[in-house]
């Protein structure tokens, strides 16, 4: 199942995407914690009961936002979490924190619920007085349900769904504060969608492509394999000593071809248009102003 929330004429509306239609599923006073509800509740039959009667609008005559329009906490994102990557951030000069090449542990940093914004929303490169925003795709890991102390094994009972992400990054911000919270922070830097794909439609999640386009021009490509620390990895990690929520969302860390690993590093300016694919998930699209 596909979960989305639209804005269709001013109306926000939830539900699911089949093909190149919106199925509403819920419209009108809460419609934006919809998606958010049916992750808590895990009760996605009460909406796969209505697909024959429910209203049915194109894609393209309604607005898609972020899938969850309304994060309740902060991203819970990972730091140089492919090899390739690891070694350009570090090589790139911007690596303000740390001493080693490839993390010996997960690095795990958040990034601000205020600036999440959804597809064909703009990121705005001008809130950065560096002009240093680069782009990082990723996939997101949606939790189902309040995990503590979560085994390996456990991973999945935890995982709702998945979807992709942009961890856009002012890069001279995260060098200079020696941190990467105000770097990755900033309002429009945090896109995600287009929907949220529930865990059961996923076959094969390592071989999934993860692919990032800057005006057509393919930055990045890799497998989800290549991950240095896994998805089981990472949400034992998180709850050994503290807990996610359901609803809470993971960002497991984006591959080579950001770009600062270019000579000189190819920033984003207005007027670029970032988008990124991954398997099964979709396209997320931002247009840069």
């Amino acid at each position: 199942m596909k979960l989305a929330t639209v804005n269709d004429n001013g109306n926000i509306k939830a539900g699911m995407i089949i093909g190149d239609e919106f199925v509403c599923c819920v419209e009108g006073e809460g419609a934006d914690m919809a998606v958010l509800s049916i992750i808590r509740t895990g009760d996605v039959a009460s909406w796969d009961a209505i697909i024959d009667t429910a209203e049915r609008r194109d894609l393209a005559d309604v607005q898609i936002l972020a899938p969850i329009p309304h994060l309740i906490r902060d991203m819970v994102c990972v730091g140089k979490n492919y090899y390739a990557h690891a070694k350009e951030f570090f090589d790139s000069g911007f690596d303000a924190t740390q001493k080693e090449t490839i993390p010996s542990e997960p690095i795990i940093f958040t990034k601000a619920m205020t600036s999440l914004i959804g597809p064909n929303d703009a990121i705005d490169a001008s809130i950065d007085p560096t002009d240093s925003v680069d782009y990082e795709g990723e996939l997101g890991v949606i939790i189902s349900k309040t995990a503590r102390r979560v085994a390996k094994a456990d991973w999945q009972d935890y995982v709702f769904g998945y979807v992709i992400i942009n961890d856009v990054t002012s890069r001279e911000l995260q060098k200079k504060h020696n941190q990467w919270t105000i770097g990755k922070g900033l309002d429009t830097f945090g896109p995600m969608g287009p929907y949220i794909v529930t865990k059961d439609e996923i076959d094969d999640l390592p071989s999934m492509q993860i692919q990032t386009l800057v005006n057509d021009e393919v930055r990045q490509q890799t497998e989800i394999r290549d991950l240095i620390f896994d998805i089981p990895t990472l949400i034992e990690t998180l709850t050994l000593t503290g807990t996610l929520l359901a609803g809470d969302v993971i960002a497991t860390g984006t591959p080579v071809g950001v770009g600062i690993g270019f000579t000189p590093p190819k920033f984003l300016k207005s007027g670029d248009v970032v988008t990124i694919n991954v398997t099964g998930l979709g396209s997320l699209t931002n247009p840069v102003i």
